[in-house]
C-alpha cells in the first residue's frame, strides 16, 4: 500500500505536468490567434492601442480555454501513459503486482479534482472576465452589426408599458442584457397604432425605462428629431431582461441557480441556463472519462508498436465524445432532450465505454 501511494503520487505528478504543459500550449496558441484577429478587426479604429487589444484578448482567453480543458486532460493523460510505457515504468509496476486500475486511479482522481476546480473556481473567473470583455467590445464595436449577434437579425425584445407596446431590436447585448447596442425601437399605442420609430447607438435599462443615447426619433406624422438621451417606458425588470438576453457563458456556476429561479418566476424558459448548469456539474466526470479513454488506448507495451494508431485512436475517441456532448447540448437547447439528460448521458456513456475497453484489455 505504501508502494502504491508513492507510485500513485509519482504518476500524479507526471500527469499534472503533462496536462499543464498541454493547457499552456493551448492558451498560447489561442492567445496568438485571437490577438491577430482582434488586431485585424480593430485596425480601422482610431486611438486603439496594442495595450487595448492585449487587454481584450486577456479577458476573452479564459472563456476560450475553458472549452479546451477536456482535450488538455486527454492529451496530457495519453502523453503520461505513453511516456511511462516507453520507459518501461508501467512494466515494472505490473511486475510489482500493481494493476492498471491502481496506477491509473491517481490520474483519474486528479482529473476529478481538476474538474471540480474548473467548475467552482475557474468558471466564475472566466464568466466575470467575459462579461467585462463583452462591455469593452460593445463600446469598441457599437457601430458594427457583426458583434455578438444572438440571431441573424440580432436581439429582439417585445415589451408592454404604460404607453403601450414596443418592439426593440438591437445588434448586440452586454451586461447580461441590461445594455444594448445599435438599437431600433418601434412604438405602438394601446390600440396597436404605430406611434414612432427610434434609432440609437445604445440603450441601457433603468428602473421603469430604457434610456436611449444619441437617438433619432421619427413620429408617425412628424419629422425626425435628434436627442442626446431619450426614454422609452418599460415594465421589464433586470431579472426578466437577464433571462431573455444574458448569455449563459457570462454567468458563473454559482449565479446560475439564482438566474434559473428568477427566469422561471418571470414566466420565461430557463432551459439554456439549466443545460449550462448541468454541463458544469458533469465536467468533473467528463475529465475522468477522458482519462479512461486515454488509458484504454495508451497502456499497450511500447515495444509492440502501433503507437501512432493508439494516439490517433485516442484523439479520435476524445473528439467523438466532445462532439457528442455538444450535439446533446444542442438537442437540449432545442427542447428535444431534458437538460440533465443532455448534459450527463454522453459523459456517462464515454466513461463507461473507456472503462469497459480497459477492462477487456486487462482482464479479458
Amino acid at each position: 500500500m505504501v508502494t502504491f501511494g508513492m507510485l500513485g503520487r509519482y504518476f500524479g505528478r507526471r500527469f499534472l505536468g503533462a496536462v499543464g504543459a498541454v493547457f499552456l500550449l493551448c492558451v498560447g496558441l489561442i492567445a496568438i490567434v485571437d490577438f491577430f484577429e482582434m488586431t485585424r478587426r480593430l485596425s480601422d479604429r482610431p486611438g486603439t492601442s496594442i495595450e487595448d487589444v492585449a487587454l481584450l484578448v486577456f479577458l476573452r482567453l479564459p472563456s476560450f480555454t475553458e472549452q479546451m480543458l477536456p482535450f488538455a486532460v486527454l492529451i496530457g493523460a495519453m502523453a503520461t501513459f505513453l511516456n511511462l510505457s516507453r520507459r518501461h515504468e508501467l512494466v515494472v509496476a505490473r511486475t510489482a503486482g500493481i494493476s492498471v486500475w491502481q496506477f491509473s486511479g491517481s490520474t483519474a482522481f486528479l482529473a476529478l479534482a481538476i474538474g471540480v476546480l474548473a467548475t467552482t473556481v475557474y468558471n466564475p473567473l472566466s464568466a466575470a472576465m467575459k462579461e467585462r470583455a463583452d462591455r469593452i467590445e460593445a463600446t469598441l464595436f457599437r457601430d458594427r452589426a457583426t458583434f455578438m449577434r444572438s440571431s441573424a437579425d440580432g436581439v429582439w425584445v417585445r415589451q408592454q408599458s404604460v404607453d403601450g407596446q414596443a418592439i426593440i431590436q438591437a445588434q448586440a447585448s452586454s451586461e447580461q442584457g441590461r445594455a444594448l447596442t445599435n438599437v431600433r425601437v418601434f412604438s405602438f399605442d394601446k390600440n396597436g397604432e404605430f406611434v414612432a420609430r427610434a434609432e440609437a447607438r445604445s440603450a441601457r435599462l433603468e428602473p421603469g425605462q430604457w434610456v436611449l443615447s444619441q437617438a433619432r426619433v421619427q413620429g408617425a406624422t412628424t419629422e425626425p428629431r435628434d436627442y442626446d438621451t431619450y426614454p422609452i417606458a418599460t415594465n421589464l425588470t433586470p431579472e426578466q431582461v437577464q433571462g431573455a438576453l444574458a448569455s449563459p457563458d457570462s454567468l458563473s456556476f454559482w449565479d446560475l441557480p439564482m438566474v434559473i429561479s428568477l427566469t422561471e418566476r418571470a414566466g420565461l424558459k430557463a432551459d439554456h441556463y439549466r443545460l449550462k448548469f448541468q454541463a458544469l456539474l458533469a465536467r468533473p466526470l467528463l475529465l475522468v472519462a477522458m482519462v479512461a479513454i486515454a488509458a484504454a488506448v495508451s497502456l499497450r507495451v511500447f515495444r509492440l508498436g502501433g503507437v501512432g494508431k493508439m494516439i490517433l485512436g485516442g484523439v479520435l475517441a476524445g473528439f467523438l465524445l466532445y462532439v457528442s456532448t455538444k450535439l446533446a447540448e444542442e438537442l437540449g437547447e432545442g427542447g428535444i432532450l431534458y437538460p440533465a439528460v443532455a448534459a450527463w448521458f454522453p459523459v456517462i456513456l464515454g466513461a463507461l465505454t473507456g472503462c469497459l475497453v480497459l477492462l477487456y484489455q486487462e482482464d479479458g
